[in-house]
Protein backbone atom coordinates (compact mmCIF):
# COMPACT_ATOMS: atom_id res chain seq x y z
CA UNK A 1 0.00 0.00 0.00
CA UNK A 2 0.99 3.63 -0.42
CA UNK A 3 1.76 5.84 2.55
CA UNK A 4 0.70 9.43 3.29
CA UNK A 5 2.15 11.47 6.15
CA UNK A 6 1.09 14.91 7.40
CA UNK A 7 2.96 17.26 9.70
CA UNK A 8 2.94 20.76 11.08
CA UNK A 9 5.85 22.83 12.30
CA UNK A 10 5.96 23.18 16.07
CA UNK A 11 5.42 26.93 15.73
CA UNK A 12 2.19 26.23 13.82
CA UNK A 13 3.22 28.27 10.80
CA UNK A 14 3.69 25.60 8.13
CA UNK A 15 1.66 22.50 7.30
CA UNK A 16 3.00 19.83 4.97
CA UNK A 17 2.12 16.39 3.63
CA UNK A 18 4.13 13.83 1.67
CA UNK A 19 3.00 10.64 -0.05
CA UNK A 20 4.61 7.67 -1.69
CA UNK A 21 1.82 6.90 -4.18
CA UNK A 22 3.71 4.27 -6.20
CA UNK A 23 1.28 1.43 -5.44
CA UNK A 24 -1.72 3.65 -6.19
CA UNK A 25 -0.42 4.64 -9.61
CA UNK A 26 0.71 1.10 -10.42
CA UNK A 27 -2.77 -0.22 -9.62
CA UNK A 28 -4.38 2.45 -11.80
CA UNK A 29 -2.06 1.49 -14.65
CA UNK A 30 -2.98 -2.18 -14.25
CA UNK A 31 -6.72 -1.51 -14.20
CA UNK A 32 -6.85 0.91 -17.11
CA UNK A 33 -3.97 -0.29 -19.28
CA UNK A 34 -2.65 3.25 -19.53
CA UNK A 35 0.27 4.23 -21.74
CA UNK A 36 3.20 5.99 -20.03
CA UNK A 37 1.95 9.50 -20.79
CA UNK A 38 -1.59 8.64 -19.65
CA UNK A 39 -0.17 6.91 -16.55
CA UNK A 40 1.79 10.03 -15.70
CA UNK A 41 -1.19 12.35 -16.17
CA UNK A 42 -3.64 10.17 -14.24
CA UNK A 43 -1.03 9.25 -11.62
CA UNK A 44 -0.29 12.89 -10.87
CA UNK A 45 -3.97 13.70 -10.44
CA UNK A 46 -4.53 10.64 -8.21
CA UNK A 47 -1.57 11.65 -6.07
CA UNK A 48 -2.84 15.21 -5.70
CA UNK A 49 -6.36 14.01 -4.91
CA UNK A 50 -5.08 11.67 -2.19
CA UNK A 51 -3.22 14.48 -0.43
CA UNK A 52 -6.13 16.92 -0.77
CA UNK A 53 -8.77 14.36 0.25
CA UNK A 54 -6.78 13.43 3.34
CA UNK A 55 -7.09 17.07 4.47
CA UNK A 56 -10.88 16.76 4.78
CA UNK A 57 -11.95 16.23 8.37
CA UNK A 58 -15.42 14.67 8.02
CA UNK A 59 -15.47 10.85 7.91
CA UNK A 60 -17.91 10.66 4.99
CA UNK A 61 -16.35 13.47 2.98
CA UNK A 62 -14.97 13.07 -0.52
CA UNK A 63 -13.00 15.16 -2.96
CA UNK A 64 -13.20 15.05 -6.75
CA UNK A 65 -10.66 16.51 -9.16
CA UNK A 66 -11.46 16.79 -12.85
CA UNK A 67 -9.14 18.22 -15.48
CA UNK A 68 -10.16 18.89 -19.06
CA UNK A 69 -7.76 21.11 -20.94
CA UNK A 70 -8.79 20.20 -24.46
CA UNK A 71 -5.80 17.87 -24.96
CA UNK A 72 -5.87 14.40 -26.52
CA UNK A 73 -6.03 12.71 -23.10
CA UNK A 74 -9.56 14.05 -22.75
CA UNK A 75 -11.10 14.45 -19.33
CA UNK A 76 -9.14 13.03 -16.39
CA UNK A 77 -10.80 12.42 -13.03
CA UNK A 78 -9.67 11.41 -9.55
CA UNK A 79 -11.82 10.90 -6.46
CA UNK A 80 -10.54 10.62 -2.89
CA UNK A 81 -12.19 9.79 0.41
CA UNK A 82 -11.24 11.61 3.61
CA UNK A 83 -8.51 9.09 4.37
CA UNK A 84 -6.77 9.50 1.04
CA UNK A 85 -7.91 6.34 -0.74
CA UNK A 86 -8.43 7.21 -4.38
CA UNK A 87 -9.83 6.03 -7.68
CA UNK A 88 -9.86 7.61 -11.12
CA UNK A 89 -9.69 7.26 -14.86
CA UNK A 90 -8.51 8.96 -18.04
CA UNK A 91 -10.89 9.33 -20.94
CA UNK A 92 -8.17 8.23 -23.40
CA UNK A 93 -5.99 5.77 -21.47
CA UNK A 94 -4.29 4.46 -24.64
CA UNK A 95 -2.96 7.85 -25.68
CA UNK A 96 0.44 7.81 -27.35
CA UNK A 97 2.50 10.99 -27.68
CA UNK A 98 6.09 11.65 -28.62
CA UNK A 99 8.26 12.93 -25.72
CA UNK A 100 8.76 16.68 -25.48
CA UNK A 101 11.90 18.59 -26.50
CA UNK A 102 13.65 17.45 -23.31
CA UNK A 103 12.84 13.79 -23.93
CA UNK A 104 10.25 13.76 -21.14
CA UNK A 105 6.65 12.61 -21.21
CA UNK A 106 4.57 15.49 -22.56
CA UNK A 107 1.86 15.54 -19.90
CA UNK A 108 1.10 19.22 -20.57
CA UNK A 109 0.29 18.52 -24.20
CA UNK A 110 -1.72 15.42 -23.26
CA UNK A 111 -3.95 17.33 -20.86
CA UNK A 112 -3.91 20.68 -22.66
CA UNK A 113 -4.20 24.18 -21.25
CA UNK A 114 -7.47 25.34 -22.81
CA UNK A 115 -9.84 24.43 -20.02
CA UNK A 116 -10.35 24.19 -16.29
CA UNK A 117 -9.60 22.11 -13.26
CA UNK A 118 -12.70 21.42 -11.19
CA UNK A 119 -12.51 20.73 -7.46
CA UNK A 120 -15.60 19.33 -5.72
CA UNK A 121 -15.65 18.86 -1.95
CA UNK A 122 -18.57 16.84 -0.64
CA UNK A 123 -18.79 16.81 3.14
CA UNK A 124 -21.65 14.32 3.25
CA UNK A 125 -24.30 16.92 4.06
CA UNK A 126 -25.74 19.91 2.25
CA UNK A 127 -24.61 20.99 -1.18
CA UNK A 128 -21.07 20.04 -2.26
CA UNK A 129 -18.59 22.90 -2.63
CA UNK A 130 -17.50 23.29 -6.27
CA UNK A 131 -14.74 25.50 -7.64
CA UNK A 132 -13.23 25.89 -11.11
CA UNK A 133 -9.93 27.52 -11.96
CA UNK A 134 -8.10 27.81 -15.28
CA UNK A 135 -5.53 25.18 -16.17
CA UNK A 136 -2.19 26.99 -16.11
CA UNK A 137 0.34 24.48 -17.44
CA UNK A 138 -1.38 21.10 -17.71
CA UNK A 139 1.39 19.63 -15.54
CA UNK A 140 -1.11 19.07 -12.66
CA UNK A 141 1.03 20.22 -9.70
CA UNK A 142 1.18 23.83 -10.91
CA UNK A 143 -2.54 23.77 -11.64
CA UNK A 144 -3.38 22.56 -8.14
CA UNK A 145 -1.07 25.21 -6.71
CA UNK A 146 -2.98 27.83 -8.71
CA UNK A 147 -6.28 26.45 -7.41
CA UNK A 148 -5.18 27.02 -3.81
CA UNK A 149 -3.95 30.53 -4.63
CA UNK A 150 -7.10 31.55 -6.50
CA UNK A 151 -9.92 29.70 -4.73
CA UNK A 152 -8.65 29.33 -1.18
CA UNK A 153 -6.06 32.14 -0.99
CA UNK A 154 -3.59 29.80 0.72
CA UNK A 155 0.13 30.14 -0.17
CA UNK A 156 0.94 26.64 -1.40
CA UNK A 157 3.74 24.58 -2.90
CA UNK A 158 2.59 21.41 -4.66
CA UNK A 159 5.13 18.97 -6.10
CA UNK A 160 3.98 15.77 -7.82
CA UNK A 161 5.88 13.28 -9.93
CA UNK A 162 5.58 9.92 -11.68
CA UNK A 163 8.94 8.40 -12.62
CA UNK A 164 9.71 5.80 -15.30
CA UNK A 165 12.84 3.75 -15.84
CA UNK A 166 14.81 3.58 -19.09
CA UNK A 167 12.30 1.05 -20.48
CA UNK A 168 9.34 3.36 -19.72
CA UNK A 169 8.20 1.25 -16.78
CA UNK A 170 6.68 3.23 -13.94
CA UNK A 171 8.81 2.72 -10.83
CA UNK A 172 8.04 5.58 -8.43
CA UNK A 173 5.30 8.13 -7.81
CA UNK A 174 4.81 10.62 -5.04
CA UNK A 175 3.81 14.08 -4.00
CA UNK A 176 4.52 16.87 -1.55
CA UNK A 177 2.25 19.66 -0.31
CA UNK A 178 3.48 22.63 1.71
CA UNK A 179 1.17 25.37 2.94
CA UNK A 180 1.71 28.47 5.02
CA UNK A 181 -0.70 29.04 7.87
CA UNK A 182 -2.33 32.49 8.32
CA UNK A 183 0.14 33.58 11.03
CA UNK A 184 3.20 32.98 8.80
CA UNK A 185 5.17 36.04 7.70
CA UNK A 186 8.00 36.90 5.31
CA UNK A 187 10.55 34.89 7.33
CA UNK A 188 8.77 31.61 6.65
CA UNK A 189 8.31 32.57 3.01
CA UNK A 190 12.02 33.29 2.67
CA UNK A 191 12.90 29.93 4.26
CA UNK A 192 10.64 28.08 1.83
CA UNK A 193 11.98 29.99 -1.16
CA UNK A 194 15.54 29.01 -0.27
CA UNK A 195 14.49 25.41 0.26
CA UNK A 196 12.79 25.22 -3.13
CA UNK A 197 15.95 26.31 -4.91
CA UNK A 198 17.80 23.14 -3.89
CA UNK A 199 14.99 20.62 -3.35
CA UNK A 200 15.29 17.54 -5.60
CA UNK A 201 12.18 16.07 -7.25
CA UNK A 202 9.96 14.01 -4.96
CA UNK A 203 10.48 10.90 -7.10
CA UNK A 204 14.26 11.35 -6.87
CA UNK A 205 14.01 11.31 -3.09
CA UNK A 206 11.83 8.20 -3.24
CA UNK A 207 14.26 6.48 -5.60
CA UNK A 208 17.01 7.26 -3.10
CA UNK A 209 15.08 5.27 -0.50
CA UNK A 210 13.51 8.11 1.49
CA UNK A 211 10.20 7.54 3.27
CA UNK A 212 7.50 10.23 3.32
CA UNK A 213 8.63 11.18 6.83
CA UNK A 214 12.21 11.61 5.63
CA UNK A 215 11.06 13.63 2.64
CA UNK A 216 9.30 16.04 4.98
CA UNK A 217 12.43 16.36 7.12
CA UNK A 218 14.66 16.96 4.10
CA UNK A 219 12.20 19.41 2.59
CA UNK A 220 11.83 21.53 5.72
CA UNK A 221 15.33 21.49 7.25
CA UNK A 222 14.92 24.86 8.95
CA UNK A 223 11.80 23.84 10.84
CA UNK A 224 11.01 21.57 13.77
CA UNK A 225 8.31 19.15 12.69
CA UNK A 226 5.48 17.40 14.51
CA UNK A 227 4.07 14.39 12.63
CA UNK A 228 0.35 14.23 13.43
CA UNK A 229 -1.04 11.82 10.86
CA UNK A 230 0.27 8.76 9.01
CA UNK A 231 -2.04 6.73 6.81
CA UNK A 232 -1.81 3.70 4.58
CA UNK A 233 -3.72 4.62 1.43
CA UNK A 234 -4.62 2.70 -1.69
CA UNK A 235 -6.43 2.71 -5.00
CA UNK A 236 -9.93 1.78 -3.86
CA UNK A 237 -13.19 1.67 -5.80
CA UNK A 238 -16.45 1.57 -3.84
CA UNK A 239 -18.72 0.50 -6.67
CA UNK A 240 -21.40 -2.12 -5.93
CA UNK A 241 -24.67 -3.54 -7.20
CA UNK A 242 -26.45 -1.41 -4.63
CA UNK A 243 -24.88 1.76 -6.05
CA UNK A 244 -25.81 0.75 -9.59
CA UNK A 245 -29.42 0.16 -8.60
CA UNK A 246 -29.51 3.44 -6.67
CA UNK A 247 -28.41 5.24 -9.85
CA UNK A 248 -31.23 3.52 -11.77
CA UNK A 249 -33.72 4.90 -9.26
CA UNK A 250 -33.17 8.43 -10.61
CA UNK A 251 -34.89 7.33 -13.84
CA UNK A 252 -38.51 6.92 -14.87
CA UNK A 253 -40.03 3.44 -14.51
CA UNK A 254 -40.32 2.94 -18.26
CA UNK A 255 -36.67 3.92 -18.68
CA UNK A 256 -35.58 1.40 -16.06
CA UNK A 257 -37.51 -1.39 -17.77
CA UNK A 258 -35.95 -0.48 -21.10
CA UNK A 259 -32.35 -0.74 -19.94
CA UNK A 260 -32.00 -4.42 -20.82
CA UNK A 261 -30.40 -5.32 -24.15
CA UNK A 262 -31.20 -8.24 -26.46
CA UNK A 263 -29.61 -10.63 -23.93
CA UNK A 264 -32.31 -9.75 -21.40
CA UNK A 265 -30.13 -7.86 -18.98
CA UNK A 266 -28.52 -4.45 -18.47
CA UNK A 267 -24.73 -4.18 -18.44
CA UNK A 268 -23.07 -1.44 -16.39
CA UNK A 269 -19.33 -0.76 -16.50
CA UNK A 270 -17.56 1.03 -13.65
CA UNK A 271 -15.17 3.57 -15.17
CA UNK A 272 -12.97 3.50 -12.07
CA UNK A 273 -12.20 -0.22 -11.86
CA UNK A 274 -13.64 -1.66 -15.10
CA UNK A 275 -15.85 -4.07 -13.17
CA UNK A 276 -19.05 -5.06 -14.98
CA UNK A 277 -22.43 -5.44 -13.32
CA UNK A 278 -25.34 -7.30 -14.93
CA UNK A 279 -28.92 -6.54 -13.87
CA UNK A 280 -31.55 -8.97 -15.12
CA UNK A 281 -34.84 -7.90 -16.71
CA UNK A 282 -36.65 -9.36 -13.72
CA UNK A 283 -34.71 -7.13 -11.33
CA UNK A 284 -35.21 -4.11 -13.60
CA UNK A 285 -38.96 -4.74 -13.48
CA UNK A 286 -38.80 -4.89 -9.67
CA UNK A 287 -36.91 -1.59 -9.52
CA UNK A 288 -39.38 0.01 -11.93
CA UNK A 289 -42.28 -1.13 -9.74
CA UNK A 290 -40.59 0.37 -6.66
CA UNK A 291 -40.10 3.64 -8.53
CA UNK A 292 -43.77 3.68 -9.58
CA UNK A 293 -44.81 3.22 -5.95
CA UNK A 294 -42.51 6.06 -4.86
CA UNK A 295 -44.00 8.35 -7.47
CA UNK A 296 -47.55 7.51 -6.40
CA UNK A 297 -46.69 8.31 -2.78
CA UNK A 298 -44.94 11.57 -3.62
CA UNK A 299 -45.61 12.51 -7.25
CA UNK A 300 -44.17 16.03 -7.10
CA UNK A 301 -40.81 15.17 -5.56
CA UNK A 302 -40.23 11.94 -7.42
CA UNK A 303 -41.23 13.36 -10.79
CA UNK A 304 -38.51 15.96 -10.28
CA UNK A 305 -36.07 13.23 -9.26
CA UNK A 306 -36.85 11.24 -12.38
CA UNK A 307 -36.22 14.25 -14.60
CA UNK A 308 -32.73 14.89 -13.22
Amino acid sequence: MSKLVRCITTDGLVMAAAIDSTDIVRRAQELHGTTPVATSALGRLLTGASIMGNKLKEDNASLTLRMNGGGPAGSIMAVSDSTGNVRGYAQNPRLRLMPDAKGLLDVSRAIGTDGTITVIKDYGYGQPFCSQTPIITGEVAEDLTAYYAISEQVPTVFCIGVHFDELWRMDKAGGLLIQLMPAADHREIEKLEEMLKTMPPVTRMLLDGNTPEQILEKTLPGFELEIFDSQQVEYRCDCSVERVEKAFMTMRPEEIRGLADESGRAEVLCHFCNKKYYITQERLNELAAIQEERMRENPVVNSADADE
